[in-house]
């Protein structure tokens, strides 16, 4: 197959010099020998501008040099038409590049595109919105907010902002449904998720697999700060089994399970983050697996 190969980067995400970025795309890519094209992210996530440039120019890879975000919003705007997509990760947490064993380092992540291979890989529907990855309610989703709207970016102020919402986060009263049983809760977060990534190499859902049709599911319920720490320690750890959701049991510290179908009820208005953005919270909630809704390619 002959490839090609259209990038688009994200001019603000993450913390480095995204003109040097580009810089390194444009000399690999000609050394490896394909042709391409370069576009910015668009802030809207809004990619149908380029369905007739893919089209008419017989792209067949989209390359996203951004965070989870923008490749969220990419993905799910291109995906219907067959392209391969390939991730060089410029974000604060790149939690989808993490979970698939992509490198950080963009020239060994360049040589993950041209050498890699692609599978078809699961995404998640909440209501009518797109996940690749990962959707949080609670303490994670107000962390996403607040550095949404801080002034710098990277990892140093994403520790600051985690830090400053631990010491006055609060639980939140969550009603969840399988099907097959109903949890009444209150928690300080719930994260659903199709990668084991949080970003950063931080393992929330050990077990998530990007293609084995199901989502994870992680309950931190109502306990003291210490308890908190120490559950998460343990979940990160990987000490935490998954339950199946008809034994567990609603008394617990950390719940864990798996399903294909899940619905919240948020009474309360918990704080809603995508993918690490952050997005207007919603009262009712219905995620439901996509399987090998996206080709992504992989070391």
């Amino acid at each position: 197959m002959h490839r090609k190969i259209l990038y688009i980067v994200n001019p603000i995400s993450g913390t480095k010099n995204k003109k040097s970025v580009q810089e390194i795309i444009e000399k690999e890519t000609r050394r490896a020998g394909f042709s391409f094209a370069i576009y910015p992210s668009v802030a809207g996530g809004d990619y149908a501008f380029l369905y007739p440039i893919i089209k008419e120019q017989k792209f067949t890879d989209v390359v996203i040099a951004g965070g989870d975000g923008t490749i969220n919003q990419a993905v799910n705007s291109l995906r219907k038409l067959g392209v391969q997509f390939g991730i060089i990760p410029c974000g604060s947490g790149n939690g989808l590049a993490f979970s698939a064993g992509i490198s950080k380092d963009p020239v060994k992540a360049l040589h993950t595109v041209f050498n890699g291979r692609s599978k078809l890989t699961d995404g998640f529907s909440i209501n009518n919105q797109f996940a690749c990855m990962l959707c949080g309610l609670g303490f994670d989703a107000q962390v996403a907010h607040d550095f949404a709207n801080a002034p710098k970016r990277g990892l140093t102020t994403y520790v600051k902002k985690t830090i400053q919402n631990f010491l006055t986060s609060k639980a939140y009263p969550f009603t969840l449904s399988t099907g097959e049983k109903e949890i009444r809760t209150e928690a300080f977060f719930i994260s659903v998720a199709n990668s084991n990534q949080f970003g950063n190499h931080f393992t929330i859902a050990p077990k998530a697999s990007l293609n084995d049709g199901l989502l994870d599911v992680v309950i931190m319920t109502k306990q003291n700060k210490l308890g908190v720490l120490f559950q998460t320690l343990k979940q990160i750890s990987g000490f935490n089994k998954v339950k199946s959701v008809d034994i567990v049991d609603e008394r617990s510290s950390l719940i864990y399970f798996q399903t294909e179908t899940l619905k919240i009820s948020n009474e309360r208005g918990a704080p809603l983050h995508i993918d690490g953005d952050p997005v207007e919270t919603m009262e009712e909630m219905r995620f439901a697996i996509v399987k090998d809704c996206f080709l992504l390619i992989y070391p």
